[in-house]
């Protein structure tokens, strides 16, 4: 990969004050580039488009159910039919002007209403869950690249402690011990505490290979200090792969989340979770496959709105990198 700081490297024989400038003066045009291209892509834009709206939904949650008329919580005994062991009455799992995507079988709560909640259930951990596992992959990947020595040793053992364990199993084994109060911070602490050393160990090799660069030289010959040649001249050249790496790395949040309330460690009942509703259609999917397949649906179309959001975005910064 060419990183930004090429330019800085024929620079740096005329002082840092000059290959800064010219770093500052490159990432402008290098970022116009990556944003025509991305705005011309059209599968970066309709994954993008399918993330805006299901993020506005989990906002408006409490404004969208409101027009729908029914709440996640609210039942609807009319809508089943108890003498048929509690299936929804009428076609496709009981959708209609009423219930837009039909109700639950068996409790008769609107699905439309519980897909909207769920929306912010997947949102708020997978995004907080990449905010902090990103935070903690860089900065440690940082430190122990640049700082070397005891620093380094311990933070490399510590990612590949972590790294060791078999992540789904144990997080299932700390959730069920864990009280089921404030779930949804609990499972972006647990997802976090498995996910960062992925990330810290591509900042790590990288941050490697930038220190021994002559901009980073010149900036140590200037009287920079080794945080602020860290965040200034470090962390500008590692963006493009923060970037990616944290788009790619949202879908599998999403994954883990719905999966682990699927498994019955996740979310708590009654709150809505898509991988909770997939978990409870599963008994009715003979009776009732639209219960099962929308929650699954939205899910589906998520994960690949990201992940392929993220392969776009991998494939910009790559050809925006070689032309520069």
């Amino acid at each position: 990969m060419t990183f930004s700081s090429t330019p800085l490297e024929v620079e740096a024989e005329s002082g840092g004050e000059s290959a800064s400038a010219s770093s500052a003066a490159s990432r402008p045009a290098s970022g116009r580039k990556l944003l025509r291209g991305f705005v011309t892509d059209i599968p970066a834009m309709l994954s993008l488009g399918y993330i805006v709206l299901v993020l506005l939904m989990a906002i408006f949650a409490p404004l969208i159910v409101m027009v729908s008329g029914w709440g996640p919580y609210e039942f609807d005994q009319s809508a089943i039919d108890p003498n048929l062991g509690a299936i929804p009455i009428g076609a496709f799992g009981g959708i209609s002007a009423e219930h837009w995507f039909g109700v639950e079988p068996g409790s008769g709560r609107d699905i439309f209403a519980r897909i909207v909640y769920g929306a912010r259930v997947s949102m708020t951990v997978a995004l907080s869950a990449t905010l902090l596992t990103t935070v903690l992959g860089v900065v440690l990947g940082m430190l122990a690249g640049y700082l070397g020595g005891w620093v380094d040793t311990v933070i490399s053992r510590v990612m590949e402690f972590l790294m060791a364990f078999p992540a789904l199993i144990f997080m299932i084994a700390i959730l069920s011990a864990l009280p089921a109060d404030n779930r949804v911070l609990l499972l972006v602490v647990v997802i976090s505490l498995f996910g960062w050393p992925y990330l810290a160990r591509i900042v790590r090799s990288q941050t490697l290979s930038l220190k021994e660069r002559e901009f980073v030289e010149s900036a140590r010959a200037s009287g920079a200090s080794s945080v602020q040649i860290i965040f200034r001249e470090i962390l500008p050249n590692l963006s493009s792969t923060i970037i990616v790496m944290a788009t790619l790395a949202v879908p599998g949040y999403v994954g883990t989340e719905a999966g682990l309330s699927f498994l019955g460690v996740g979310v708590v009942p009654p709150t809505p979770s898509w991988g909770q509703m997939i978990a409870a259609a599963a008994p009715w999917y003979a009776v009732d496959p639209m219960y099962f397949l929308i929650p699954g649906a939205f899910l589906f179309m998520l994960v690949l709105s990201f992940t392929t959001l993220g392969d776009r975005i991998r494939s910009l910064v790559g050809s925006t990198e070689v032309r520069a």
